[in-house]
């Protein structure tokens, strides 16, 4: 393993510093904390050579994530394929269009294994046997399917009215799954007492800062696999916002070591207009994120209070982007148009970040001849009553080749 660059953790409010711990929170101003690097010792070294001599998967940029040793959890996770989406760039009538597929993450088809195998390896190395989680569902899947392969012990919490998918997706890999009667920002205060209380790795409380670094390497790939080459527009979807914080850093990281030039990428977030606190922000021009109680079939974006609204207002403010919301017959729509194009089927979130794509397009916010990079974060198998009502279903026919001869008929198949 190559040497750790990690400096500190750092307050994104008072630049106070902190030795490497878990904790999350600056004692002086109650500001978040996030990693900061010495970035100078990667200088000449850090190289796209070096990059591309390791295995395809996440860890071949571990220079810019923060744990001291190799990962002991998800060491194959990640390098997802960005596919050319010709059949979708015609249908929202752009040149250049790419989709980031993460509903093909290993091992739980979300981006969400990216951020756990960083914080469970940085959890083992700080000593903790027990991991745990607050959850819209993909992360609890997660957290439940890595912490089996570590042999680590967890806990998640989750709202109790979760997909069912979701709720099997964690519960099959022997984690305990404890449901709240509340939404998710009920769930998360609860876990942040039972942090405090029982002292264990609460991958998005305690190990957050972490936890967070693991979504750059979402950007990482994004880049390599354009060719050594920052998109000029990437529209992302949103639910505490960090998402849309870590693939900034992620470019601004490679533009920083030479890895690619700046190409002055715009950062977009999308929503559900069910839950779109950091939406209505941007599009009223305040920095004021005012809570919400969520009502949208897109859970796993369902959080009314984000933790880095402030932060991801402030990358799409600076970098030329902007952010939309589509509401839940919408987001249905852009999950069938994803999946009729170009072959992708996508949960809610990747509904909402196809259909605010198309606003955004059809706003002429986003031009129609520049390349844009579409982020698709989780698998569609897991929110399935979302569209069960709304695809076609199957038309019954006897076992012979008269019935079949009278339906094709009635398609108009020729022969």
């Amino acid at each position: 393993m190559s040497e750790s660059i990690v400096r500190a953790l750092k307050c994104r409010e008072c630049g106070q510093e902190y030795e490497i711990q878990p904790t999350h929170v600056c004692e002086f101003c109650f500001g978040p904390l996030e990693v900061v690097y010495d970035y100078e010792k990667l200088e000449g070294r850090f190289t796209r050579e070096l990059i591309e001599s390791r295995p395809q998967n996440m860890w071949r940029y571990r220079e810019l994530l923060p744990i001291d040793g190799d990962p002991t959890v998800g060491a194959n996770n990640g390098f997802t394929p960005l596919v050319r989406a010709d059949r979708l760039a015609a249908a929202l009538g752009v040149k250049e269009l790419y989709v980031k597929n993460d509903s093909v993450c290993s091992p739980t088809l979300s981006f969400k294994d990216r951020v756990v195998s960083v914080a469970l390896s940085k959890a083992v190395e700080f000593g903790f046997t027990t991991v745990a989680c607050a959850s819209t569902g993909n992360l609890a899947g997660s957290v439940a399917a890595n912490a089996a392969a570590a042999g680590l012990e967890s806990y998640v919490f989750i709202p109790h009215d979760l997909e069912q998918g979701k709720v099997l997706g964690a519960g099959i890999f022997g984690t305990r799954i404890i449901g709240i009667e509340g939404n998710y920002d009920d769930v998360n205060r609860l876990c942040s007492e039972v942090a405090g209380k029982y002292g264990w790795a609460f991958v998005n409380v305690n190990v957050r800062p972490f936890y967070a670094e693991g979504s750059k390497s979402y950007g990482y790939e994004i880049m390599e696999q354009l060719g050594w080459k920052a998109p000029k527009h990437v529209v992302v979807p949103m639910a505490s916002g960090s998402l849309c914080t870590k693939i900034d850093k992620s470019i601004k990281e490679f533009i920083k070591l030479g890895l690619v030039e700046d190409n002055q990428t715009a950062v977009y977030g999308a929503q559900a207009t069910g839950c779109s606190p950091i939406s209505k922000a941007v599009k009223e021009n305040t920095d004021l994120i005012h809570p919400v109680r969520p009502d949208t079939i897109a859970k796993s974006l369902a959080i009314g209070n984000p933790a880095d609204g402030y932060y991801a207002h402030r990358v799409m403010r600076d970098s030329g982007g902007w952010a939309e919301d589509v509401n839940d017959a919408e987001i249905v729509e852009a999950m069938k148009l994803l999946a009729e194009t170009e072959g992708i089927f996508t949960e809610t979130a990747g509904g909402v970040t196809v259909g605010v794509a198309k606003k955004l397009i059809e706003q002429g916010r986003i031009p129609r001849d520049e390349s844009i990079v579409l982020c698709i974060t989780g698998n569609g198998l897991k929110t399935q009553e979302a569209i069960v009502d709304e695809v076609t279903k199957p038309r019954i026919i006897q076992s012979n080749l008269k019935d079949f001869d009278a339906l094709a008929k009635a398609d108009g198949v020729v022969l």
